[in-house]
């Protein structure tokens, strides 16, 4: 059985110039993103069909476009293409910065928002199938108590329904944001889940948004992605005011001697 790949086979008449206009083709539509690896030379070769030399000149190509670059010994990447949203200076300072942790959940609620209508209406069969793998994830995380898959299909429910946009703009830049994300200087899952209690919130929100793309439903799925993004803005606000009133308290007792 053949195996299927993101590629397609050239014909003999376009060789070089095929190859760096279908890679092209792949990262302009999302589907390769910053960081991506390529399949080997080998595999690339046999798959578009184009021998060694020219799969070498169209990487080449890529390469001075600044859109692959090539590390001796481990492959051909995506090069980055957004760039950091943040550099490290910056990033260190909204760490210690509350309300940016605010701007930055604005922000993800009007952009996923967005993704979550067009996916309801776009996601293809393949992205609802994904959808529908990422959920059975989340509920295992759950009903195992795994916070390292419940983290890690948290992250994935996400940009499963970014992707299924089909806007390349969308995914390009979320995919920028939910690196942040994965950092951890926005968003700390182990903090929310103990304002949650359970995490069965959580759980049930995730749910209702996967569902809600699967089924086709833009203003449900809408909804869903508002609902999710008001309540950990609203958690989070609990939780920090219920953290100053400790720390008042326990200011209290130590002045008080009891």
């Amino acid at each position: 059985m053949t195996r299927k790949s993101i590629f397609d086979t050239i014909g003999h008449e376009s060789l070089a110039g095929a190859v760096v206009a279908q890679v092209e083709d792949l990262i302009a539509s999302g589907i390769l993103k910053q960081g991506s690896k390529l399949p080997s030379e080998r595999e690339l070769s046999e798959t578009l069909g184009v021998s060694r030399p020219k799969l070498r000149e169209a990487l080449n190509t890529l390469e001075e476009r600044g859109l692959v670059h090539t590390r001796h010994g481990e492959g051909s990447f995506v090069a980055p293409l957004t760039g950091e949203a943040m550099l490290p200076a910056l990033l260190s300072l909204y760490g210690r910065h509350e309300p940016a942790f605010f701007d930055y959940l604005e922000y993800r609620r009007e952009q996923e928002g967005f993704a979550a209508r067009l996916a309801a209406s776009r996601a293809t069969k393949a992205d609802k199938a994904r959808i529908a793998d990422v959920l059975k994830d989340i509920q295992r995380a759950f009903d195992e108590d795994d916070s390292v898959l419940a983290q890690e299909s948290d992250f994935a429910l996400h940009a499963a329904i970014v992707d299924a946009s089909q806007n390349a703009t969308l995914i390009h830049m979320m995919a920028s944001i939910f690196h942040l994300t994965k950092q951890g200087v926005f968003y700390n899952r182990d903090f929310l889940k103990s304002i949650d209690g359970t995490g069965e919130r959580l759980l049930e929100q995730h749910i209702e948004l996967g569902n809600a793309v699967i089924n086709g439903e833009p203003e449900r799925a809408h909804r869903a992605a508002l609902d999710h993004i008001d309540f950990v803005e609203q958690s989070f606000r609990s939780g920090l005011e219920q953290q100053r009133r400790e720390a008042m308290a326990e200011k209290r007792r130590l002045v008080s001697g009891r």
